[in-house]
């Protein structure tokens, strides 16, 4: 009897332990997601461009951070440096030649958990003007937590990076217009609602 009793609360004290938390995968919230990218212009001043309409997911593991991952893809269309005719520069072929590359796109090969909770080093491959180069972000983590509005779990991560637009073919006026592009990004991204399960029929 002692023995059936101790396989019991064994077996209690299984589903009394917390479950691991399985990874999760967040959509980006395209309102307050922003890509901007500066660089020097003659040496007078530093314009600066964002990526609007930044798509793509994020999959955060809590329990092993070195599990997840991210990709997103940014359209050309969606250039904006807040001023029409650098926008249409830009696009041509001499600089990102939208026309034919419509799309940047990013896609994470390695997740590198920092020293410090929360700091991370994202090394993967940027894919733009039809180059794939390695481009390392460095990242920290500003809040998993649930969505206030949206009533669903979200998450939220601030990223730099520095690339050379040499390295993608996009070379023109270098060095009177840097190489060096200075790379920023905040993202926030949520998980997506369960769906509702549907009412049980009357008999």
């Amino acid at each position: 009897m002692r023995f059936s009793h101790a396989l019991l609360a064994a077996g209690l004290a299984l589903f009394t332990l917390p479950a691991l938390a399985a990874p999760v995968t967040y959509h980006f919230n395209l309102g307050h997601t922003q890509v901007r990218f500066c660089w020097d212009h003659f040496g007078f001043s530093m314009p600066c461009a964002n990526m609007n309409t930044v798509k793509g997911t994020l999959v955060y593991d809590a329990q092993d951070p070195a599990l997840s991952s991210v990709q997103a893809t940014m359209p050309m269309s969606g250039l904006d440096t807040h001023v029409p005719a650098l926008d249409a520069h830009l696009k041509e072929a001499d600089f990102f030649d939208a026309a034919k590359y419509p799309d940047i796109t990013y896609k994470s090969t390695k997740v590198i958990p920092g020293a410090k909770p929360g700091e991370f080093t994202i090394e993967g491959l940027l894919t733009a003007h039809g180059v794939t180069r390695p481009v390392t972000l460095h990242a920290h983590l500003n809040k998993i937590g649930e969505n206030p509005m949206m009533q669903v779990p979200a998450i939220g991560f601030n990223a730099t990076a520095e690339i050379q637009r040499s390295d993608f073919g996009v070379s023109a006026y270098v060095p009177m217009v840097s190489n060096a592009v200075q790379v920023s990004i905040t993202l926030e991204a949520d998980a997506a609602k369960p769906a509702a399960k549907p009412a049980a029929k009357k008999r």
